[in-house]
């Protein structure tokens, strides 16, 4: 998706592991996925530099669509799909 998709794109719940080292945020994606329904979109906030891998690699291993990422003011957002 592009930055324009990716600033309007409806997300059902945002997760803040700023401040919070790897796998911190990783987790904090796995709690927060099980509050979202299926097709609906989890947003992760983090400044953590490993969460760039991280969060593509588990989305793609336990099913999930990584939709992208987008670089905000110290922090980067990252959306994952819930698709299961």
């Amino acid at each position: 998706m592009s930055e324009i998709d990716l600033n309007s794109l409806a997300v059902a719940t945002t997760v803040d592991a700023r401040g919070s080292a790897c796998p911190g945020p990783l987790l904090e994606a796995k709690k927060g996925i099980g509050k979202v329904k299926v097709g609906e979109v989890l947003e992760i906030y983090s400044n953590d530099s490993g969460t760039r891998t991280d969060i593509p690699a588990w989305s793609k291993k336990v099913g999930h669509e990584y939709v992208g990422m987008l670089e905000a003011d110290g922090y980067d957002k990252h959306f994952v799909c819930r698709k299961k």
